[in-house]
């Protein structure tokens, strides 16, 4: 892996503001549904669109509910600098890129790929506390941490 230097305050921004899209992208979905939903004749012939409309707005508020419950996290992610892996840290192994802030998985910065993962995740567990020049193993795949931002 290139050593590059990151902005951590930019890549909290960013993850804060893909955040902010997912949640206005699945306010339009569930918009969009429920008024649907409201289309839908109310005769017995439609009872199982109904049903499965009232299911997809189930799922998509429990999915809004978890995305705002990421944006009240990323709230308590802080930007201090710190020599070992904590909430907040940016972790370079030789394998991979870990913000340790939410549970947002995979995305792209300024052309790189990186892992925003949750302190509760076994990943950040795992580094949590750990330094620079530390090495760990999970589920069988060897890792050194290059650098923690």
């Amino acid at each position: 892996m290139q050593k590059a230097t990151y902005n951590k305050n930019d890549l909290r921004v960013f993850v804060r503001d893909m955040l902010s899209g997912k949640v206005k992208t699945l306010e339009f979905y569930l918009n969009f549904t429920l008024e649907a939903s409201r289309e839908v004749k109310k005769t017995s012939k439609y009872d199982s669109i109904r049903e499965e409309m009232q299911d997809e707005i189930y799922h998509l508020d429990k999915q809004m509910a978890n995305l705002k419950n990421m944006q009240q996290q990323m709230k308590k992610v802080l930007n201090s600098e710190s020599d070992h892996a904590k909430l907040g840290s940016l972790v370079i192994t030789n394998k991979a890129r870990f913000y340790i802030s939410v549970s947002l998985g995979e995305f792209f910065f300024e052309g790189d790929r990186f892992y925003a993962i949750s302190p509760e995740s076994p990943m950040a567990k795992k580094i949590m506390g750990m330094k620079a020049g530390e090495e760990f193993t999970l589920n069988k795949i060897y890792q050194k941490i290059e650098e923690v931002i």
